[in-house]
């Protein structure tokens, strides 16, 4: 039996209840950072060296050289054939939605002119070298792939260096034929801190990038924290989570699916439903008990169910909106009757899906934006992956003879009412006299 813990809005005890079950240690561990920490110094010291120690270390892939690890595009390319047409058509579509919807994301450069002649404006510029972590063994993702390759080429980034680990010598076909359908440059089979320290410290090889980007287990993480200013990086995930408001008209199998489909992520993934309707709920539990023992990753499901999910009723469902802007979750449904009435109260998601028909699941593989999100919490600040994560923005400043002796006055004022006599020196020297 799935237990799952049953909160109401008006229990005394809510808010220390919502705030425990909302917490999860993200502290990091203290051996893994020391082995990252040993990981990077080598690859930075060493360069292909250690590269190539590290990956026969923990691949069990063993090479002379580091140019026989890059896996050629022709090998892409087969993989892509090697597909049944069914994936290989499912790949393309999502390619295209994915690659349509970012498409709109892409800004213009833009300048203005003041009256005194004096011009501002705003250069966008693609990054020049972007690196892509892939999972690899086991872990098929060849839909964040997609998620991380095609914005970054819609952004007009120059080259995009995808790494993923090929554990003795494993190299997962889906992954291969998304990076041929996704705009990959280069792939090479390498994993863990090490793929991430080529990437940000570069080595003889291996160029390095200006930001990495993709999922990664706990060592690449922290790999990642470790580079993060030498390089741009994505975002730190925390554990998948999933946010349902329901008006209690949903069928209730369809809404414990939906709870499962984030569960069985992993045993911290958080599953919550919010729901004015305390029957709807019994209905819901009902569901998740009978559904739970045919689901092939039942024990991943019930464990995060009942570590750290929850089926809450809510006062009605203003209070659900505002429950939902405190927990600001990865991936919210609003699975109601006109669901957009509840949008303009609804401030803090990294995704919001709205009404019966769409499944967060859909959002995942190919609706068409991105599922790389924020998490933890973490959208009360932060973003979705997109363009903008590969371009960045330049100031254009271009001031005219008249701006220079009005904006050098002002200038000459703040100056020296900071103590900085050359800022201020150097403004007045523009300054026209009458």
């Amino acid at each position: 039996m799935a237990t799952t813990s049953r909160l109401s809005s008006t229990d005394p005890d809510f808010d220390v209840r919502l705030r425990d079950l909302l917490h999860v240690d993200m502290a990091e561990d203290l051996d893994i950072d020391s082995v990252v920490a040993s990981i990077l110094k080598d690859i930075r010291v060493q360069g292909d060296a250690a590269l190539l120690a590290l990956t026969a270390r923990f691949d069990g892939v063993k090479v002379d050289h580091v140019s026989e690890l890059e896996i050629p595009r022709e090998q892409w390319h087969e993989a892509l054939e090697s597909l049944t047409d069914e994936q290989r058509e499912a790949l393309h579509v999502a390619a295209q939605r994915i690659r349509e919807y970012h498409q709109k994301q892409l800004q213009d450069d833009w300048d203005f002119e003041e009256a005194d002649g004096t011009r501002l404006g705003q250069k966008i510029t693609p990054l020049d070298r972007v690196g892509l972590y892939v999972p690899g063994g086991k872990a098929a993702y060849p839909s964040s792939v997609l998620m991380n390759a095609i914005p970054a080429k819609v952004a007009g980034v120059g080259e995009l260096i995808m790494v993923t680990p090929t554990p003795s010598g494993v190299c997962n076909p889906l992954v291969l034929a998304a990076a041929a359908i996704g705009g990959v440059d280069r792939v090479y089979a390498i994993g863990g801190a090490q793929a991430v320290g080529a990437l940000a410290y570069g080595t003889e090889t291996i160029q390095s990038v200006d930001k990495i980007v993709g999922p990664g287990n706990a060592y690449v993480a922290a790999a990642k924290r470790r580079v993060f200013g030498l390089v741009g990086i994505d975002m730190i995930a925390g554990p998948s989570e999933i946010l349902i408001i329901c008006d209690g008209k949903t069928p209730a199998d369809w809404i414990a699916m939906d709870l499962f489909s984030q569960a069985e992520h992993d045993e911290l993934a958080q599953a919550i439903l919010l729901s004015p309707d305390a029957e709807f709920l019994d209905e819901v539990q009902a569901s998740i008990e009978r559904l739970l023992p045919q689901m092939p990753r039942k024990d991943i499901i019930a464990t995060s169910l009942k570590n750290r999910g929850a089926l809450i009723q809510v006062r009605d469902m203003e209070q659900a909106c505002e429950v939902a802007n405190r927990i600001a979750p990865e991936h919210l449904e609003v699975s109601t009757e006109n669901p957009r009435q509840w949008l303009p109260r609804l401030r803090h998601a990294g995704a919001i899906f709205l009404g019966r028909n769409t499944s967060e699941s859909l959002g995942d593989y190919c609706a068409g934006p991105n599922h790389v999100l924020p998490t933890s919490g973490t959208a009360r600040f932060s973003s979705p992956l997109g363009v903008y994560d590969f371009q960045k923005r330049t100031s254009l400043i271009e001031i005219s003879e008249a701006g220079a002796t009005t904006l050098g006055r002002v200038a000459d004022i703040l100056a020296r009412g900071e103590g900085l006599d050359a800022h201020a020196a150097s403004a007045r020297f523009r300054i026209k006299s009458s």
